[in-house]
């Protein structure tokens, strides 16, 4: 399947817009930089998925309903129901108590999703897996390390070079413990 350079644009300047106030964790850049990090990613991996313009509008609208006001209506109106219901199953359900409970139902809802939804949820995870905030604890550095494993775990079919990514990213992370 092709891709459509209209409607990755259109998805990267609502981003743009939606996350304008945001900045990454601990740093002074604009969250926008992990969106294009993510986005990088799932492009690096692109020509082995079937539908790779729904794993980059996945990629670069995926924090939109659970960090800003966008609402699942809000993508589906401008980017269809495949996409809205790709970015709803990457975002965390924050009424169930635990950030445990939170994660493995969205994973659940992932593994609903075509195998391209499951490669935005590797990539973001790869994307994070940098240096930690320098606030962080260890017990929160490891806590962060353990989830990865579990979403390679799950999702761990999605596409084998992603896969190799994540896993070299877990190793590695172990450095900030």
């Amino acid at each position: 399947m092709s891709i459509n350079q209209d409607n990755i644009t259109k998805a990267w300047f609502f981003a743009s817009r939606v996350h304008k106030e945001q900045f990454y964790p601990g740093e002074e850049l604009p969250y926008i930089t992990h969106i294009g990090n993510v986005m990088m990613e799932v492009m690096a991996v692109s020509s082995r998925l079937e539908n790779p313009e729904l794993a980059i509008m996945c990629a670069i609208l995926h924090d939109t309903i659970e960090d800003t006001s966008t609402t699942y209506a809000d993508i589906e109106k401008e980017f269809g129901k495949a996409v809205a219901d790709g970015v709803m199953a990457l975002t965390k359900n924050e009424t169930l108590a635990t950030k445990r409970e939170q994660m493995l139902d969205s994973l659940a809802r992932i593994k609903m999703q075509p195998k391209e939804v499951w490669v935005v949820k590797m990539a973001d995870r790869v994307s994070n897996l940098g240096k930690p905030p320098h606030y962080w604890k260890a017990e929160k550095v490891k806590a962060y390390r353990d989830e990865a494993k579990i979403i390679l775990e799950y999702l761990l079919e999605a596409n084998e070079l992603l896969a190799i990514r994540l896993q070299e990213k877990i190793d590695n992370y172990t450095k900030y413990i």
